[in-house]
This record gives C-alpha cells, sequence and structure tokens, in this order.
C-alpha cells in the first residue's frame, strides 16, 4: 500500500492511501484462482478408456464379466499424451470409472475393477497412476474422470448413505491421491433415468432426486481441494459448466456465468464453459471401423470453443490395445500445424498501437495499450472508470492479409465487454466492418475470423484496423490482443 507521512497534533503519522496503483474495482462475480488456471489450460483431451471399449458399448450396465476388460498390450497413456501435445493440447482427463461401475485401477472399494482383468495386460492397468507420470513427465495438466452414478454397485439409489460413504468418496479420494497437481475432477450428471443396471444382481431402474445432496458434493469439494488445491471439480462439482452441448461449439456470445451455450450476464457465480466434443465418427468409446475427423474439422470446432470463451476436451478413444490408433495420431499432428500456421505468428509485433482511451496510472502499475503485446497476462490495458467505450487503433506501414483477431480479458476482474466492432481499411478512410452481428462477448479468449467463417479460411487485406469496444458492464479491460 502507498503510504504518505501526515502531521496529526505534532506527531508524524503513516496515512495508507487506498488503491494505490489506481486498479478498477472487480465487477463480480470473478473466477477463484483455480478456475482461472483451470481456464489457462484451454485445450484438452478426454480419452474414454474401460469396459466398454471390450463390449461394444457406450454404456454398460455394470452385469459385465470383469475378465472382458483385456487389452491386448499394457494400456500406454503416454502415447495418448505425447499425441495430443503434437496438437497443441495442454493436458487430459482419463475416464477411470464409467457408468457400468468398472474401475481402472486396484481400488479398496469394489472387486469390479481390473484387479480380475481378463489377462495380465488387463492386471498391469493402472490408469490413473501411469496416465499422472506421464502428464508430470511430458510437462501436461491431468485429472480423472470417475462417474458418480455406478451401476454395478448394489448401493447405489438404495435409499441410504452406503454408496456414497462406502464407494463413491472412498474412490475419489483414491484418485486424488495420485496426484495433489490434478487440475480437474469429471463427474457427469447422470442420475438413473430411464437406463436399467445390475445393481450387485438387484437389476433393474433407480434414480436419484439431488445429485448435489445425495453425492455430499460440498463435503467431497472441501475434502478433494484438500489434497489437490487447484482440482476444479466440473459437473456436479459446480466449479465449471457443461456448456450444453457435445457438438463442439459455444454460443458467439458467452458469459462465464450462467448455463449452456450462451450462458447468462445476471448470475451471481463464476462458472466458465466447457466444451466436450468427439475427435471421432463413433462414440465417446472406440468402436471397430471408426475414423477421425478431419484436421480442418477439428480446428473450426477449435475455433468455436476456445475461440468463444470456453475450454475444450476433445475425445480421443484408445483402442483395445490401450493405445490411440495410427489415424488418430497422425490428425493429431495435421492439427497441430493447422493451429500453428494459422494462429502462430502475431502481426502485432510490427505494428502501431493507440488507443482513444487510458486509465491513469498508478504509482506501480500503468495500463496503456503497450501491455496489449507485452506477452505478460498480469499486465492490461484499461479505461478510467466511467469510461464504457473506448477504440484501439493499429495501423501497419504496408497492407497486410489479416486473418483473425484475438482478444482477451483480464477476467480477474470480472468479465465486461457485451459489445464490440472489428473494422478494417487500406487508406484509413473507408472502413469495412468485419463479422458484423457476431462481436458480442470476449471473456478469457475471443478469435473472431474477419471473413465471418469458422469453417473457411479467407484473409482481408488491410493496413488499418480498429477495435471498438461498443459496451461494456464497467471500464473494459484487455491483456492481450493478437492478429494473425
Amino acid at each position: 500500500m502507498l503510504s504518505v507521512a501526515t502531521a496529526v497534533k505534532g506527531q508524524l503519522c503513516e496515512e495508507v492511501l487506498p488503491n494505490p496503483d489506481n486498479e478498477p474495482a472487480p465487477v463480480h462475480p470473478v473466477p477463484s484462482p483455480r478456475q482461472l488456471m483451470w481456464q489457462e489450460t484451454e485445450f484438452y483431451a478426454f480419452f474414454h478408456f474401460g469396459m466398454n471399449t471390450f463390449t461394444n458399448a457406450e454404456w454398460g450396465d455394470g452385469s459385465e464379466a470383469e475378465s472382458r476388460f483385456a487389452p491386448t498390450k499394457v494400456p500406454n497413456p503416454r502415447q495418448w499424451l505425447t499425441a495430443v501435445k503434437a496438437a497443441g493440447m495442454k493436458g487430459g482427463i482419463a475416464v477411470v470409472k464409467h457408468h457400468d461401475g468398472f474401475c481402472l485401477w486396484p481400488t479398496a472399494t469394489t472387486t469390479h475393477s481390473i484387479v480380475n482383468a481378463g489377462n495380465e495386460n488387463g492386471r498391469q492397468t493402472n490408469i490413473p497412476d501411469s496416465f499422472s507420470v506421464a502428464a508430470r513427465d511430458l510437462g501436461m495438466k491431468y485429472g480423472f474422470y470417475v462417474s458418480p452414478w455406478d451401476l454395478n454397485s448394489g448401493y447405489w439409489g438404495d435409499g441410504t448413505s452406503n454408496y456414497v460413504n462406502k464407494v463413491f468418496l472412498p474412490q475419489c479420494l483414491e484418485l486424488a491421491s495420485y496426484g495433489s497437481d490434478q487440475f480437474e475432477m469429471w463427474f457427469d450428471g447422470a442420475t438413473g433415468a430411464d437406463h436399467a443396471g445390475y445393481y450387485g444382481g438387484q437389476r433393474g431402474k433407480r434414480t436419484i432426486a439431488n445429485p448435489s445432496t445425495y453425492y455430499d458434493i460440498p463435503n467431497l469439494r472441501d475434502t478433494v481441494h484438500a489434497i489437490a488445491p487447484n482440482c476444479v471439480m466440473w459437473g456436479v462439482g459446480n466449479e465449471a459448466r457443461w456448456i450444453g452441448n457435445e457438438a463442439g461449439w459455444a454460443g458467439e456470445t458467452n458469459w462465464a456465468m450462467g448455463s449452456g451455450e450462451s450462458g447468462n450476464e445476471k448470475e451471481w457465480k463464476w462458472r466458465a464453459g466447457e466444451s466436450d466434443a468427439k475427435a471421432t465418427n463413433k462414440g465417446w468409446f472406440w468402436h471397430s471401423g471408426e475414423s477421425p475427423k478431419s484436421a480442418q474439422e477439428l480446428f473450426k470446432i477449435y475455433l468455436e470453443t476456445v475461440g468463444r470463451n470456453a475450454t475444450l476436451i476433445l475425445n480421443f478413444p484408445p483402442d483395445q490395445s490401450g493405445e490411440l490408433p495410427q489415424a488418430d495420431v497422425d490428425v493429431l499432428s495435421e492439427l497441430g500445424s493447422l493451429l500453428q500456421q494459422r494462429l502462430g505468428t502475431d502481426l502485432m509485433a510490427d505494428a502501431t498501437i493507440t488507443a482513444t482511451a487510458t486509465r491513469a496510472a498508478g504509482a506501480g502499475r500503468t495500463y496503456d495499450v503497450g501491455n496489449l503485446t507485452d506477452g505478460n497476462k498480469d499486465t492490461y490495458w484499461a479505461t478510467d472508470d466511467g469510461v464504457h467505450t473506448a477504440t484501439i487503433n493499429v495501423e501497419w506501414e504496408e497492407p497486410q492479409t489479416l486473418h483473425y483477431v484475438m482478444l482477451m480479458e483480464y477476467i480477474r476482474l470480472g468479465q465486461r465487454i457485451r459489445q464490440f466492432t472489428i473494422e478494417t481499411s487500406l487508406d484509413g478512410d473507408t472502413w469495412t466492418q468485419c463479422a458484423p452481428g457476431s462481436t458480442t462477448t470476449v471473456g478469457y479468449k475471443r478469435i473472431v475470423p474477419l471473413n465471418g467463417s469458422t469453417s473457411t479460411y479467407g484473409g482481408v487485406e488491410a493496413r488499418f484496423l480498429r477495435i471498438t469496444i461498443d459496451d461494456s458492464r464497467s471500464c473494459p479491460t484487455l491483456h492481450t490482443m493478437a492478429v494473425y
């Protein structure tokens, strides 16, 4: 805090001045440090592997004999993570227990696990262990999907707390013990519905009324956070939200509050969206004859999720060998090359940048437009309090071919921007609006194709570019701007 000397009744006192850096007041809600680190992961993989891989199912019913889990090799999570890292992903989440209740680690909670697998490869499987070790070695983030619903357990939905106390909570604690550096624990929201289960041989349909209460989520969240403090609890954990579809897109308007594809500006709780999407043409689990989507299709999904203030968890299912098929590995490499080619060279390095409004500097912080290109996520451009509109002007000495504009708000102080406009010009006098109607919210990250299409790669010739913030909940903040 900044202090000045003040004389009071002949004595020298230290007066502490409020907000010496002149930082904007936060616009609530704001993300927790845990949620912010989670969103900075941006792009990561989903690996659906388990009993369904060997039964050609998407949802088993829990009656499957443990011996049916019989991989032709010892599963190799290092190969999975190496492949997705080539695509630019920063981590992955491994399914270690799906709704059928089969556990891919030697759990003390059930015999329905790899301990009773059908061959030695299966019995040597311990996905939480090998996955976490590989992720650390590769410098990647990792986490686990563990289904709260358990179609194998006779305790699930029996009207008592036995399942939660004897199975689910102990399983989550076992998984948390595989690493305090986990970044996400993924809980599906399934509550029984119309799907019949084995339920310890009692068979039939069961359901629960309130997942948060039934699974004792507040206690679970506090317990896991005590072990893994940066682990976001997805789904019923209520620290991040499902984006509302499994097709790989978020709304062009997308608030980090609320629900669904677009969120809700007026909601009080920070719950940024995660988009889960399949990278292959059949199911979440591997199925014979499947093939991956093209690198161009996956790039489009990237633009419509990461480029629209959501994170993207893209599913690549290992096959019965416990490895990703070569076709998947190849398309991941192609996707990495495409991302580098199209979003790897920032043209702002050779541009002159000015702004029509800039916040007054504080004692130890400035807010000028140079902060947009300094590579530091902790510095940002902002306007003075009460100034909710401003224009950022970019100029090059020679015309450039521009494809994308990327903007990032300083969301530590909340999501603010409601509407912005992008325009280009060759002469500085005649201006053309780009992507009209789609430039609303920004949030953590927004990537706007200047030709208005996420499906086609087309550029715009320009020597001048201007970004106008047309409406903001409070004074706007941006920590990064890039042009590709």
